[in-house]
């Protein structure tokens, strides 16, 4: 979107900073429910900045954390009902395995939110999943629910929408590509949703009504809701708010199949999470090839401090001690797939 020469101006319901998905779905909801509604965006859309870019994400009822687990059945709702509305395919069952060693808090955690039937053992998981190994002491689960969300089209779902000549990303990329449905047009703006990307936020000025100024406009709405991730630190301190924050630069691995196509490995198996295990404290998660033709999506769940602004700009020759760690999984856990990445990309958390 080009911006104006003159200032916009304009009085809203709410503001909404962020437009990853946390932004961007906060916006949809409000407005769902009639609010005049802004969400502005630093960065021109789509971009591969924050934390929300990429093709795909897992979903999963396996929560250690009740409140998320209660919150499941609602969020598989929810995403059918955003499927029906965008028209579009926006989430592939795979099921989830998550293993770890028995007694592990947080993996019994999972356990109780899935229920005693679901755990297997090293004999069961073989038979169901040949790629997968388990080592003496450890058990796996099975959460029938879980599965990738095809995390790009969800976001152009609510955000930016077909009708703007969005494409879906790249078929080639995929062995098995989602449905090629796309939205007619982005369910925000659908609602009365208003959307300004690369527009960066200059200036907040609380108040009843608050005052939000960018690089081409003046805002003004009686609610502000921050989703800016690893910006968020900055944008607030003017306000004398310091938050405990800390970006982290993570490094998004795919790894390639010693076999490709082959039954133990790629883009029919399941999704998959390793938690507790000896030096991997922040856990392992995998997802099947979807991004790149027999490559396996597989990351540590943690990484290094970060400016978002530099994100990029790791220092050459750093050590990179997730990827040993993932490295000494594959070999141990699947050993189906090649010990040392061929495409590393990065993320950021917050």
């Amino acid at each position: 979107m080009a911006a104006s020469s003159q200032p916009r101006q304009a009085t809203y319901d709410a503001i909404v900073i962020g437009a990853g998905i946390q932004g961007s779905f906060t916006a949809y909801h409000l407005a769902q429910r009639h609010r005049d509604t802004l969400l502005l965006e630093q960065f021109i859309l789509p971009h591969s900045r924050g934390s929300s870019h990429g093709q795909s994400r897992i979903t999963r009822s396996a929560y250690a954390r009740v409140p998320y687990a209660r919150m499941m059945p609602d969020c598989f709702r929810l995403w059918q009902r955003l499927e029906a509305e965008a028209g579009t395919s926006l989430y592939r069952r795979t099921g989830l395995v998550v293993l770890g060693p028995a007694g592990d808090p947080e993996l019994e955690g999972c356990r109780h939110s899935l229920g005693a039937d679901q755990v297997l053992d090293a004999t069961a998981l073989a038979q169901r999943f040949p790629g997968l190994r388990l080592h003496p002491g450890e058990v796996a689960m099975w959460d029938s629910t879980g599965g990738v969300l095809f995390a790009d089209r969800a976001l152009r779902a609510v955000q930016v929408g077909a009708a703007e000549g969005t494409a879906w990303g790249s078929p080639a990329l995929s062995p098995q590509p989602p449905p090629t449905t796309v939205p007619t047009q982005d369910v925000f703006r659908q609602h009365g949703g208003t959307l300004r990307d690369g527009e960066k936020v200059l200036r907040i000025e609380p108040g009843a009504v608050l005052t939000v100024t960018t690089t081409a406009g003046v805002y003004r709405a009686p609610r502000l809701i921050i989703a800016a991730g690893a910006w968020t630190g900055a944008l607030v301190a003017p306000l004398g708010l310091r938050l405990p924050l800390q970006p982290l630069r993570i490094n998004v691995c795919y790894w390639r199949e010693k076999e490709p196509g082959s039954p133990s490995a790629g883009s029919t198996s399941p999704c998959f999470m390793a938690l507790g295990l000896r030096g991997a404290p922040h856990g392992i998660y995998g997802l099947p090839a979807l991004e790149y033709p027999g490559l396996v999506k597989m990351c540590y769940h943690h990484g290094s401090p970060a400016d978002p602004e530099e994100r990029d700009r790791a220092p050459p020759g750093a050590p990179q001690p997730d990827i040993a760690l993932l490295s000494s999984f594959i070999r141990s856990h699947l050993p189906g797939l090649e010990p040392w990445p061929a495409v590393v990309e990065t993320c950021l958390y917050t």
